[in-house]
């Protein structure tokens, strides 16, 4: 415990200048940093306060307008190593609207099935009154069976989705990942049809990055094509920085919200997890991404580091510095942290 402090701080006092020179910049931090004033008054504004509280996902008919951050619902029953009380889950679930956010996400493979599960009970009460997300996309609804976006999967993937949400139509459907093996007009095409049956309202696709997909912007554009797509789902934070590698202007181009799913990094950026933090490999997939090694904990803390300077001197947690500065991003992007812990929910809100 000693030695991996004593290696954090040799390696941040090593790389002070040097980290904080690059990162500054690379996050847009510098100016903020310079003009205190400015700064302060953007997030103490009142009607500042008022006009960012909803968002706009999409467009026109294909729009919809959203709390500026919604809930991922995942880590609630799948892959955080610990499954928490469902009760409690259903507590704070019940919670989060009163709170202001009206945006759920969950998906068929979490679990599988048992997000929708506890997502669509929780919900059940005051589904009228918020908005959820769910996914297909899997064999089996399985990610480790491989992609399967048949038409005749989609299908039935909404049929099993709508019995366990407890609902008859969903706001927003994704498909979870590109399935090169199906022409993306033809997943379009079918979830134009369960839109024109009111099964579904809106449509989305959401992918690791779309980048390293096959084609995955060519992709988004065929699809936009056959049936507008609301918004976009990837990985996104102050840590993950791929979508600004094209993603997000085809989003401004075309009109297509974006929707980040790990704005804080599984917890790393929120600082609730750390070089020793054990992960069960059964239920946590942090254990084979090489960001979560004990080593590479301890070097990417220098941009936590970063966050915390900026924070401290305005009143903000690391946490709430990294969602303010997604949202600085573009006004149609709208995170979705997920947490088990009430405290969390409120810091993030």
């Amino acid at each position: 415990m000693g030695n991996s402090n004593l290696n954090r701080r040799k390696f941040l006092s090593a790389g002070a200048l040097t980290t904080s020179a690059i990162a500054f910049g690379s996050l847009g931090l510098t100016q903020s940093c310079n003009t205190r004033k400015n700064s302060d008054a953007a997030f103490n504004t009142d009607e500042n306060n008022k006009n960012s509280s909803k968002r706009q996902l999409g467009k026109g008919d294909h729009g919809i307008e959203v709390s500026a951050l919604g809930l991922g619902c995942m880590g609630m029953s799948y892959h955080r190593s610990f499954i928490p009380d469902k009760q409690a889950m259903i507590k704070m679930i019940r919670k989060v609207p009163e709170l202001g956010v009206n945006l759920f996400d969950t998906a068929e493979a979490y679990g599988p099935f048992l997000n929708e599960e506890l997502v669509g009970e929780a919900l059940e009460p005051i589904r009228k009154e918020v908005l959820v997300s769910t996914k297909f996309g899997f064999a089996e609804c399985k990610p480790e069976k491989g992609l399967d976006s048949r038409p005749e999967t989609i299908r039935k993937a909404v049929e099993n989705s709508l019995k366990r949400l407890r609902t008859d139509y969903i706001d927003l459907l994704y498909q979870h990942r590109i399935d090169p093996n199906v022409p993306i007009e033809d997943v379009a095409g079918t979830v134009k049809n369960l839109i024109a049956e009111g099964k579904v309202k809106h449509f989305g696709m959401s992918e690791r990055d779309f980048n390293t997909s096959k084609d995955g912007l060519d992709a988004i554009r065929k699809a936009h094509a056959v049936q507008s797509i609301t918004t976009l789902q990837s990985e996104y934070s102050a840590m993950t920085r791929n979508p600004e590698n094209g993603v997000l202007s085809l989003c401004e181009e075309l009109g297509i919200g974006f929707v980040p799913y790990s704005p804080l990094t599984r917890g790393f950026i929120s600082g609730y997890i750390n070089e020793r933090t054990k992960y069960n490999p059964q239920n946590d997939n942090r254990v084979s991404m090489p960001r979560y090694a004990p080593e590479a904990v301890i070097k990417n803390w220098a941009i936590i580091d970063i966050l915390k300077a900026f924070g401290d001197q305005r009143g903000l947690t690391v946490a709430q510095v990294g969602l303010a500065w997604l949202l600085a991003q573009k006004p149609f992007i709208v995170p979705i942290p997920g947490t088990t812990k009430l405290a969390h929910l409120q810091e993030n809100i």
